[in-house]
């Protein structure tokens, strides 16, 4: 039974559901067809004709397409998914490590499959900076990332170039640089984070 389930077409509404993921998926990944089709082991004939709906892929194919995404089957066909809208309430933010260094933050996003942008919100005591034990790793290659001071002050030091911020300010980088934000004022520094992962730099 379980040979038949992997060799049965997914049904042509959802290969068409799938096939769109796919590609979006795909492209925000920067991978080309030929990419994609050395990560997961489907030609790229294959996987072109899956992206525009011209054929439905088996489970067993969709499993091999889900795993050079870097996803499970269930996530790429969405059935870890609770809808279209996910709401995460204020007191379900997931925190980053403790506050020894005076840098806290918080993740605002929730932890879907294929999400390609994160946004946090970051508290920095006088004196402090981010980059510390247990804040974030750098980004993967291509991120970008757009920054909004909410209050106090701040500097953005990015490959090796400081850079003053004022409450209402923003500034956009590519967080793949090396790069940290330090508050250099007497006063606790609240910013906004929206980091873009891995796209096309233009």
């Amino acid at each position: 039974m379980a040979v038949a389930a992997e060799t049965t077409p997914i049904d042509a509404t959802a290969s068409a559901q799938i096939g769109a993921r796919v590609r979006a998926l795909r492209e925000a990944m920067d991978l080309s067809l030929r990419d994609l089709a050395e990560r997961s082991g489907v030609s790229a004939p294959m996987l072109s004709q899956v992206e525009r709906g011209e054929t439905s892929p088996t489970l067993a194919v969709a499993a091999r397409i889900a795993g050079g995404l870097e996803l499970r089957l269930s996530q790429l066909l969405r059935l870890d998914e609770g809808g279209s809208v996910t709401v995460v309430r204020g007191g379900e933010r997931r925190k980053g490590p403790g506050a020894g260094r005076g840098h806290r933050y918080e993740l605002l996003t929730p932890p879907l499959p294929g999400l390609r942008a994160e946004v946090s919100v970051h508290s920095l005591a006088a004196g402090a900076q981010t980059g510390g034990p247990g804040d974030p790793p750098m980004h993967e290659p291509g991120s970008r990332e757009t920054a909004v001071v909410q209050a106090g002050e701040v500097a953005l030091v990015c490959d090796g170039e400081r850079h003053r911020l004022r409450e209402g300010d923003a500034v956009t980088f590519d967080a793949d640089l090396p790069h940290h934000f330090e508050n250099p004022g007497p006063e606790r520094a609240t910013l906004l984070a929206v980091v873009s992962a891995g796209l096309r730099r233009s």
